[in-house]
Parts: structure tokens; sequence; C-alpha cells
């Protein structure tokens, strides 16, 4: 058996245990989706949205890019944040970084990686933004480490600065932004503690 067909007999297996717990699972799964989450995250394999959250498929909305940036030119992503939150009603965004992102590492170093450079400089900018901060810690791993919640931080600010968000809070939609990280080396996803859910959360949170 291929590598391919491996993944097509997983998903007959898959298909099937689906079905055997609940067999009308496919076909109420198939008239619509309602998730009340967008999840933004980077594109890393060990990162996948629903696993690491427990959510089922049709919960969560996702968008996934090298390190889980946000930027105002990038109409991939913002057009999935308009669709999610004019069309699915998602009630949470949740920009979701990870410790030992390649992305941030590479923005780090000073090496030339070619095409990605000019996205990894958005994650520079960052690192400039905050330069200080983030040299101010001790050893290179917890530079790397603050430096990918630093990254987090920035983006979830980036989402609410978006148009897509500001004019649904001035419309009076009820959505939150949020910013999470998550540690590869023990599966758990930490807050934080960056929310906002309204113009005055995001003012506050951009002083």
């Amino acid at each position: 058996m291929s590598e391919l067909e491996r993944l097509l007999a997983n998903n007959k297996c898959w298909a099937k245990t689906q079905l055997d717990e609940n067999p009308r699972f496919f076909s109420d799964l198939s008239q619509q989706q309602a998730p009340e989450y967008l999840w933004i995250g980077c594109s890393d394999s060990r990162v996948p949205a629903n696993q690491i959250t427990g959510l089922p498929p049709g919960e969560v909305f996702v968008h996934r890019n090298i390190a889980n940036v946000v930027v105002h030119s990038d109409l991939n992503c913002l057009s999935v944040v308009q669709y999610a939150v004019e069309v699915l009603k998602v009630k949470h965004i949740i920009v979701c970084g990870h410790y030992g992102c390649g992305g941030v590492k590479a923005a780090m170093a000073s090496k030339e990686h070619g095409l990605i450079d000019n996205w990894l400089r958005h994650i520079r900018d960052v690192y400039r933004f905050h330069r200080s901060e983030i040299d101010g810690c001790t050893g290179e791993d917890a530079r790397f480490d603050r430096l990918c919640e630093k990254n987090v931080i920035e983006q979830a600010l980036n989402v609410c600065s978006s148009t897509v968000v500001q004019s649904a809070w001035k419309n009076g939609a009820e959505l939150s932004v949020h910013g999470w990280i998550y540690a590869v080396k023990d599966g758990l996803i930490r807050d934080l503690e960056v929310s906002m859910s309204g113009l005055v959360d995001f003012e506050q949170a951009s002083l």
C-alpha cells in the first residue's frame, strides 16, 4: 500500500467510525456550518486546531499561515476574517501561535531564506517594536519564546484593527479577539491574557 493509499484507507476508517457513533453525522454536517470560533494559527503540522481544542468538524473555522501572521495586505487572511465575521457570525477570533515556531526562529536569524524573507519581515517588525524587552530575556530560548508570545499579541491587535472587526464592533456585533499560544512539548494552550471585545478594549490594549 502506498502512502497515499494509506491516507485514503484511513479516511474510510474514520468515516465509518463517525457513522458508527452517529448515523446522521455527515448528513447533519452537510446541511450547514455554524462555528462560533475563527482560529488563525500557524501552518505547522503539529498544531491542528480541532484536535488540540477537542472540537469536532464544523465547530471551528480555520485559517493558517507561516507564524500566524495577520497583515492588512493579505487579502486571503482578511477574506477569511470577513467571511467568518459577516457570514458565519463567529463570536470569537483566536490567534494561536506556538512555542518553537520555525517562522519566528527564522525571523530571528540573520541568514537569508529566499522568498519567505518577505513574509518574515512582519515578524522582524514585531521584534523591532519590542526589542528592548525581548533582548532583556536571559538566554536565547527565553528570547525565542518571548518573541513567539509577542508575535501572537501583535497579530491579535492587527485583527482588531482590521476594517472588518472595527466595522463589526461599531455595529454592535458580539465578537471577541483572543491571543493564545500552544506548547508542542506538553500539548497545552496558554492564554496570553490579551482579549478584546470592543473598541474600548482594543484602544486600551494598544497603549
